[in-house]
């Protein structure tokens, strides 16, 4: 039973994490990209559109890493270590984008816009293909645990 609640809690997050980059790099980015926005307000709407958001994805982050830790305690299932480790690089690429990009973007000046934009554009790709390399290796180890 333990081991089911730990599968279903780090499935759902892993797939919430996923999709949600995903539906931003894919629908979201793209369209701001379309507004028409003078440089000056689209700098204005990111920045709206970003707040707060770092303070949702850290406990989903947090949760990922003890779940994935307690899947692999639970079961021994050495491709939870892979999951471990792809989930810490995202994470790390997630606190240089929330703690060091980011600010500087903010206080970047307007020639320096469209460089920080591709970089973060950069690692927003590199964190998606992170998580969900991780959530495919925990959905197949799941996968093949229950015999499947």
């Amino acid at each position: 039973m333990v081991l089911f609640l730990l599968l279903t809690v780090h499935l759902g997050l892993a797939a919430m994490w996923c999709g949600s980059m995903g539906y931003s790099l894919v629908v979201v980015q793209p369209k701001v990209a379309r507004s028409g926005f003078d440089d000056d307000r689209l700098e204005e709407f990111l920045t709206l559109l970003a707040q707060g958001n770092r303070w949702k994805v850290v406990p989903i982050v947090a949760a990922l890493l003890a779940t994935a830790a307690g899947i692999l305690a639970v079961t021994g299932d050495a491709l939870f270590v892979l999951v471990l480790l792809l989930y810490c690089a995202a994470a790390a690429v997630f606190a240089d984008v929330s703690w060091r990009h980011w600010p500087a973007r903010v206080f970047a000046l307007p020639e320096e816009r469209p460089a920080l934009r591709r970089a973060l554009k950069l690692r927003a790709w590199t964190m998606l293909v992170l998580v969900a390399t991780a959530f495919t290796a925990a959905l197949v180890a799941t996968t093949w645990a229950a015999g499947g």
